[in-house]
């Protein structure tokens, strides 16, 4: 028997459920703009992966400050957040 333990593939959308069900804060990067990630507690996801955060904030990576937003709803298309439009595609979580 090998020391080396074996890895198990986990759905995405398995890992946004664990997220919502916990409540967790999570970072959400994006695919095109890579200046700023989304931050807040998920409290919604459909089957098609778009999330509804809540408390969200955008947090630009260089100057480490959020925007803060009441809620925002993350699409694969466009999203209105604080006045501005987004494209948005679903790349990664972290979670704290």
């Amino acid at each position: 028997m090998s020391g080396r333990q074996q890895r198990v593939m986990v759905q995405p959308i398995n890992v946004i459920f664990k997220h919502l069900q916990a409540g967790q804060l999570v970072h959400i990067w994006l695919y095109d703009n890579t200046e700023f990630r989304l931050e807040g507690k998920i409290i919604g996801f459909d089957e098609f992966m778009n999330v509804v955060l809540d408390n969200a904030s955008e947090v630009w990576v260089k100057a480490k400050k959020g925007t803060p937003h009441r809620e925002a709803v993350e699409k694969g298309t466009r999203v209105p957040l604080g006045g501005t439009t987004f494209i948005i595609q679903l790349v990664m979580f972290k979670s704290f």
